[in-house]
């Protein structure tokens, strides 16, 4: 029989895009879901998963007051949650980048508590919560693992409110900056070596600073040479020190 090539070529180029399609397949799948789902698990899963959205730069993903139906595991890019405060200013509450989960603070009341929005052009898989539920009964991995990112999710709210508190500014801008590179380094990225997708302006809010303090800790850091500093392009030069500063036990001359 004579060789078809065209359609054969057809037939395999749909079948990789369709392994692509799945969050076996997806780079960021180790980081939010769990380890150890034996395939028929993950075939599971993987039917769940909705359609992928491309979220625009500067473009919300939801809005407070949204009814809640989806979480979203972010495959490409960065966001932001922020909440308006009762004076009307918006507060920034987190910055979220690829392997992490959005939409939890929805879960008590079915509606949305916070806005998020893009920092630049990204893409999330949906995952309708209704048919996640029904998966932890079959799944107590799956359950186990979300009550994990849960629990990680309110210490790094705690976290937050202890900066805020307790901490100097130096201390509050060396945590920052040492928790963006503890988390690009689980995700197979450099931790010293990074672009900051969030604005100075964006950093000062979150960290209760004003973009002028973010300006000045940011040519103090870079006096001392623990960081080097290029627009948004940031490499931290002594890790190690930026460290024991946010943990107190080393003050900025």
């Amino acid at each position: 029989m004579p060789h078809q090539p065209q359609p054969q070529q057809q037939q395999t180029t749909a079948t990789v895009h369709d392994l692509r399609a799945r969050c076996s397949a997806c780079s960021m799948h180790q980081l939010c879901l769990p380890m150890g789902l034996n395939e028929l698990d993950m075939a599971k899963l993987d039917q769940i998963i909705g359609r992928r959205r491309k979220v625009p730069r500067d473009a919300h993903l939801y809005r407070v007051g949204d009814p809640f139906t989806n979480l979203y595991a972010i495959r490409l890019g960065h966001f932001k949650t922020h909440q308006i405060n009762p004076s009307g200013d918006q507060q920034i509450t987190g910055f979220q980048m690829a392997g992490e989960l959005l939409g939890m603070d929805a879960i008590s009341t079915d509606r949305h508590h916070c806005n998020a929005i893009a920092l630049e052009d990204s893409e999330v898989c949906e995952i309708p919560f209704a048919r996640l539920e029904a998966l932890f009964a079959e799944m107590p991995t799956l359950l186990h693992h979300f009550h994990r990112m849960m629990s990680q999710e309110i210490t790094r709210e705690q976290s937050v409110m202890l900066l805020l508190g307790n901490m100097r500014a130096e201390q509050r801008f060396a945590a920052f900056l040492t928790n963006l590179s503890a988390r690009y380094s689980v995700r197979g990225y450099s931790s010293t070596s990074f672009q900051l997708r969030m604005t100075r302006e964006e950093i000062g809010n979150y960290l209760g600073l004003t973009i002028e303090s973010i300006s000045r800790l940011l040519s103090k850091f870079k006096k001392q040479g623990w960081i080097k500093v290029n627009n948004r392009e940031l490499e931290l030069l002594d890790p190690a020190t930026l460290k024991a500063v946010a943990q107190g036990t080393q003050s900025c001359a």
